[in-house]
């Protein structure tokens, strides 16, 4: 059974926004200098377009387009970001399936860069030639994933998915935990095209306040690949996000301070060699 796209709530995502942007930041930490001037930007996948506005922060001249196959989201990056920037650049927020997204032949990119969108296209690594190939020399790719399939966030959800009354109508319905894959295998996969690449990972524990946050958090992602699926069974949607909640509640017990949240995330920044003297490692 193939499953409907996910039906996003920008408010909700936007609950834990702070948590959320600071691996973006990270990424944005490890780019390099950029060869256009002024640079031509695409983010992939721009959600409601918070990230997105931190790349013409970063090069304040930059044309940067945000990509993302959700109405509601691209409403909302409109609705805040949109038009000509301070800087004298241009932020803008179009349709497209990051499935098949390439850019024009004649509008060769600076950077291609993605903020925890990538796990959601299956073979997303299979798409690393047609953007690299459009990148200009010296441009940058670079994207950080979700590596926490394995976690109790995201098991006890195909658990619950996957019990015996439920298989028929949730089957498909979840990613499983080779959604993306391993730091050695990005790097390997890189390299193979022809750039230079920092790959790395890094666990964020994530102190989140509130009653039931991690359920709270995964409502703004993981979960609504279910919340989709069950939109026209109100009963069985409150029946399932009750069983997961208490799921939730024993493997993330609150603390005196908040519950922990660890994340696990990986990383890539990958520069096409043919660039020049730089590396991935090159600075502003």
């Amino acid at each position: 059974m193939s499953a409907a796209a996910p039906l996003w709530d920008p408010a909700q995502y936007l609950r834990h926004a702070g948590h959320r942007a600071r691996p973006f930041t990270d990424l944005l930490a490890r780019v390099p200098g950029l060869p256009g001037d002024p640079p031509r930007i695409a983010d992939l996948g721009c959600g409601p377009g918070n990230a997105t506005a931190l790349l013409a922060d970063r090069w304040p001249t930059a044309r940067v387009t945000g990509y993302d196959n959700s109405p509601r989201m691209l409403d909302r990056a409109r609705a805040h970001h949109q038009g000509p920037t301070p800087g004298g650049g241009r932020l803008d927020f179009v349709h497209a399936d990051v499935r098949t997204w390439t850019p024009g032949p004649a509008e060769p990119h600076d950077l291609i860069i993605s903020n925890a969108a990538l796990q959601w296209v299956p073979g997303h690594a299979d798409r690393f030639p047609d953007w690299i190939a459009k990148l200009a020399p010296g441009g940058v790719l670079a994207f950080q994933v979700p590596g926490n399939f394995d976690a109790p966030s995201h098991r006890l959800l195909r658990d619950l998915a996957h019990a015996p009354r439920r298989r028929d109508r949730l089957a498909g319905t979840l990613r499983h935990d080779d959604a993306v894959l391993t730091p050695e295998a990005y790097l390997e996969r890189l390299t193979a095209l022809g750039c230079t690449a920092d790959v790395w990972e890094t666990t964020y524990v994530h102190l989140l306040p509130g009653e039931d946050p991690v359920l709270d958090w995964m409502e703004g992602t993981g979960l609504r690949p279910v919340l989709t699926a069950l939109a026209d069974e109100p009963g069985e949607r409150e029946e399932f996000v009750a069983e997961y909640r208490t799921a939730l509640r024993r493997a993330y017990p609150a603390g005196p301070h908040g519950t922990a949240f660890p994340f696990r995330r990986v990383f890539a920044v990958a520069r096409r060699r043919d660039g020049g003297d730089g590396d991935a490692d090159d600075r502003p």
